[in-house]
C-alpha cells in the first residue's frame, strides 16, 4: 500500500487501546506501519537496486523483530531528550517492552497490507524466497484510506464540541473509531475476497477458443484477477496457457467477463539471443524472480541485422498483471514496473531501464 494508509493504519491500531497501555505508543505504530519501506533507500543506488530490494528484507519475520527493537530505541532517544527538557509526564505508563510488542504489530500491518495487493511480499525471506500476494485491495484504496483518517479525525471534531460545552475531556479518546475502522477493513477485505473467487470461477468457464486460430491448444493453467480501486466487482483477470494469455474484465455483480480479441491475447514470445542475455542481466534476473506472470519481448524488429555490430537490440519486460487501466493510471499501453535492456551488437548490455528511469 501507499505511505500515508500504512501510518493511518499504525495510528488506528494504537488507537484501538494499545496507547493506554504504553506511552508514545501512537508515535512508535505510526512510525513502525511504514518503516518497511525504508528499503526505499536502495534507490539512490539505480533504479534497478532499488527494483531488487524492494520488499526485501525489511519485510520479512525475521527483520521485524529488530526493526521494533530499533524504533524502540529511537522513542527511547525522544523520551530522554523530553526528561532532560523537564516536559510533563505521559498520559500511559512509559512501559519498552509493551512499547516493543505495539511496534512490533505495527510492523506486522505493514507486511499484511503489502499482501493484500498485486504486488505482494516476502515474508519468508531468506529461507522462502517466494513471493506472496493476496491481490485483494489496489495499492490505494480510496475506501479504506476514507476509513482510517475518518477514524481519526472524528474524535478531534467531538472533541472540539464537547470543549465548548465544558464537558471533561478524556485521556484517551477515538477508540470506538478506531476499532469501527479496522473492523471496516476486514469486511471489505473478506468482501473483496469473495468477489475475488468468484471472477476466477467466471473465467474459468470462459471458452477460449474463438480468441485464436483454430487447433491452438487451449488449456488454461493458471488465473489470476487482480483488483480495481473502490469497486469490489470489477477485477483484472490474467488467463495462462501453454502457448498463450487472455486478458479479460470480469464483473462479478452480474457474472459477466468481457475481453478484446485479439488486443487481449499475447502469444508466448520468441526466445532469441537477445531476450537470452537479457534474461541473464541484473534487471532481468530480479524481474524474473518476481513477477508471476512475464512477457519478455525483443521489440528490435526484423530490420535490425544480427551481425551487424553497430546494431542495438531492446528487450522488455512487462507483467500481465498490470496490464489494465485504473484512474489516473493507462496501464494497458505504459504498464508500470516495465523494465527495458538494451544490447548493442555484440550482445553487451549496455543500458538498463526501470519505468523510464535509466540505471547508471
Amino acid at each position: 500500500m501507499e505511505p500515508v494508509t500504512h501510518m493511518l493504519t499504525g495510528a488506528c491500531l494504537s488507537r484501538a487501546g494499545l496507547n493506554k497501555k504504553a506511552a508514545y505508543a501512537t508515535l512508535a505504530m505510526t512510525i513502525a506501519a511504514e518503516f518497511p519501506d525504508i528499503d526505499t533507500l536502495w534507490s539512490l543506488d539505480g533504479p534497478i537496486a532499488g527494483f531488487q530490494h524492494h520488499r526485501g528484507i525489511t519485510h520479512t519475520f525475521v527483520a521485524i523483530p529488530f526493526e521494533a527493537a530499533l524504533i524502540v530505541g529511537l522513542v527511547w532517544t525522544w523520551h530522554r531528550f523530553r526528561v532532560k527538557r523537564g516536559k510533563p509526564e505521559t498520559a500511559a505508563p512509559v512501559n519498552w517492552w509493551m512499547l516493543w510488542v505495539a511496534s512490533l504489530v505495527g510492523l506486522l500491518s505493514h507486511l499484511l497490507l503489502d499482501f493484500t495487493n498485486n504486488y505482494g511480499l516476502r515474508p519468508f525471506f531468506p529461507f522462502n524466497p517466494r513471493w506472496y500476494a493476496g491481490s485483494i485491495v489496489f495499492i490505494f484504496e480510496p475506501v479504506i484510506f476514507i476509513l482510517l483518517l475518518g477514524a481519526l479525525i472524528m474524535p478531534v471534531l467531538f472533541g472540539l464540541i464537547n470543549a465548548e460545552v465544558g464537558a471533561q475531556k478524556p485521556k484517551f479518546r477515538g477508540q470506538g473509531w478506531a476499532l469501527a475502522a479496522l473492523l471496516g477493513i476486514c469486511g471489505i477485505w473478506t468482501w473483496r475476497i469473495n468477489e475475488q473467487q468468484k471472477a476466477i470461477r467466471l473465467a474459468a468457464q470462459m471458452d477460449l477458443s474463438a480468441s485464436v486460430p483454430e487447433g491452438t491448444p487451449v488449456m488454461v493453467g493458471r488465473i489470476s484477477a487482480s483488483p480495481y480501486p473502490i469497486n469490489p466487482y470489477k477485477w483484472h483477470i490474467v488467463m495462462e496457457t501453454e502457448n498463450f494469455a487472455q486478458l479479460a474484465t470480469a464483473n462479478t455483480l452480474n457474472s459477466t467477463i468481457d475481453t478484446s480479441a485479439p488486443e487481449d491475447v499475447f502469444f508466448r514470445p520468441p526466445t532469441t539471443v537477445s531476450t537470452l542475455v537479457a534474461k541473464r542481466s541484473r534487471l532481468g534476473q530480479a524481474y524474473l524472480d518476481w513477477s508471476q506472470f512475464p512477457v519478455v519481448t525483443d521489440i528490435s524488429g526484423a530490420s535490425v541485422d544480427p551481425d551487424d555490430p553497430k546494431a542495438v537490440w531492446t528487450v522488455t519486460f512487462r507483467d500481465l498483471r498490470f496490464m489494465y487501466d485504473v484512474p489516473f493510471l493507462k496501464g494497458r499501453t505504459n504498464p508500470p514496473l516495465t523494465g527495458k535492456v538494451v544490447l548493442d551488437g555484440n550482445r553487451q548490455v549496455v543500458r538498463m531501464e526501470m519505468d523510464g528511469r535509466i540505471d547508471h
